[in-house]
Parts: structure tokens; C-alpha cells; sequence
């Protein structure tokens, strides 16, 4: 026996926008903030392979950071100073800075043109959701209104697509997973994530695809009032049955 639909939740980078021109944008922010501050250190030219030993040797010691990807990006810049020689005190202040400048320009995203009419849709029959492993909070954007919910993976400690990050989710909402759908734009994390914990999955995949355990897929925001409300549909059937 299957639950009625109450919560459609959903990924947001690559979802409900496109997240590369935040992205780029916020690490200008980042890099700009501290050349400004540190004039004098060559941050940004960094070698590319001592990065990413510097990033190896944070994981190894701290592996739950893995999942705390603000806490990481500001440990890294931290460690980065300290490193350049900047003093433990000033460093973590900067890094803390430097943080905030790359977050306010994170948060500048530049929803899908379907989106807000596709949410507001939704939100007239559904509780809503966001469900992201990213550090954007969908209540800083402009679609926050839309949202019921609103949840990151570092809040919880663990990342799509492990199904208990759904479950604690589903659980603060008070749904059980049969009573959601999940949306996203990635099989791995989002539908097969979703489908574990055992909700369904909308797979939003514009170049196409077919996926054996997607509820449904759509190549448009446009087609998912459809989607849902056919799997909705089918699942209070399944209910009454």
C-alpha cells in the first residue's frame, strides 16, 4: 500500500539553476577578498599540485569535513595562510572573511526561467523541500517564498547519496519517505539516493536519458507538474487500493 504524496523535494544546483556562474563568481570573491587583504602573498598561484595536497592532508585529518564543505573551504584558506606565514589568529579571521565574501556571491544565482512558476505550481498542492549537498541556502535566493523546508547536507553530517540524509530530512518534515518525491538533476546522488530511502525520483536530465528507477524522466522544469501529478495519481491509487 502506498501513502498520498505530501513532499516534493528538491536538488538545487543544476536543478533549479545553473550553479557554474555562482560558482566562478564566488571564488573571485574569495580570491579577490584576500589579495586585497594580503598584498604581499602570491595566494592565488599557488601550484594547482600543492593545492590539492594541502586539500588531501585536511580530508586525512579531519574526514568528516567531507561532508562540511563550508567548514573545509574555510579550514583550507586557513591552512593556506598559515602556511604563507600569516599568524594562526589573523589567518582564521580572514579565512572567515574571505568565506563570507564567497558565500554572498554563492547565494547570487540565477534560477531556471521555469522554475518559479513550476514551484508555485507545486506549492499550492505540496509541501516543498530543498535538498542540496551544496552550501546555498535556497532561503538567501529568490524563490525562498516557494519552501516549506530547507536542508544541507554538512547540517546533517552526511551527503546524498546516502539514503539517511533523506530520512532525517523526510523525518524533520514529518512525511515518511513513501508520502515524497525527489527531483534532481544527478542519477547517482539524487535519484538513486531518493529511491534508497525509499521515496521516488523525478530525474531532470535535459540531454535525455532512461533510468530503471526514476518515477519519471523530464528534459524540462515545464514538464514536472505533469510528472508529478501522474506519479501523485498513481499513488493514491496504489493508496485506496
Amino acid at each position: 500500500m502506498t501513502a498520498p504524496i505530501r513532499l516534493i523535494t528538491f536538488d538545487l544546483d543544476d536543478t533549479l539553476w545553473d550553479v557554474r556562474p555562482a560558482l566562478e563568481a564566488a571564488e573571485r570573491a574569495q580570491w579577490s577578498y584576500l589579495q586585497t587583504r594580503f598584498p604581499s602573498l602570491e595566494l592565488k598561484t599557488t601550484p594547482p599540485d600543492q593545492l590539492a595536497s594541502l586539500r588531501q592532508t585536511i580530508i586525512s585529518e579531519h574526514p568528516e569535513l567531507i561532508h562540511q564543505i563550508s567548514t573545509f573551504r574555510e579550514v583550507f584558506i586557513d591552512r593556506l595562510l598559515q602556511y604563507q606565514g600569516v599568524a594562526p589568529a589573523e589567518s582564521a579571521a580572514a579565512a572567515h572573511e574571505a568565506f563570507a565574501a564567497f558565500l554572498s556571491e554563492r547565494h547570487k544565482v540565477v534560477v531556471y526561467e521555469d522554475a518559479p512558476a513550476v514551484l508555485q505550481t507545486l506549492s499550492r498542492h505540496y509541501q516543498l523541500g530543498a535538498l542540496t549537498n551544496g552550501n546555498a541556502d535556497v532561503r538567501k535566493t529568490s524563490i525562498s517564498a516557494c519552501f516549506d523546508h530547507a536542508w544541507r547536507a554538512e547540517e546533517f553530517g552526511v551527503s546524498k547519496p546516502n539514503p539517511e540524509l533523506f530520512k532525517r530530512a523526510f523525518a524533520q518534515a514529518g512525511v515518511t519517505a513513501e508520502e515524497v518525491i525527489h527531483v534532481g538533476d544527478c542519477h547517482d546522488n539524487d535519484v538513486s539516493g531518493a529511491v534508497s530511502a525509499g521515496a521516488a525520483a523525478v530525474w531532470f536530465s535535459p540531454a535525455g536519458g532512461v533510468s530503471d528507477i526514476a518515477a519519471s524522466v523530464i528534459k524540462t522544469l515545464k514538464e514536472l507538474p505533469v510528472a508529478i501529478a501522474q506519479i501523485a495519481t498513481s499513488s493514491q491509487a496504489g493508496y485506496r487500493a
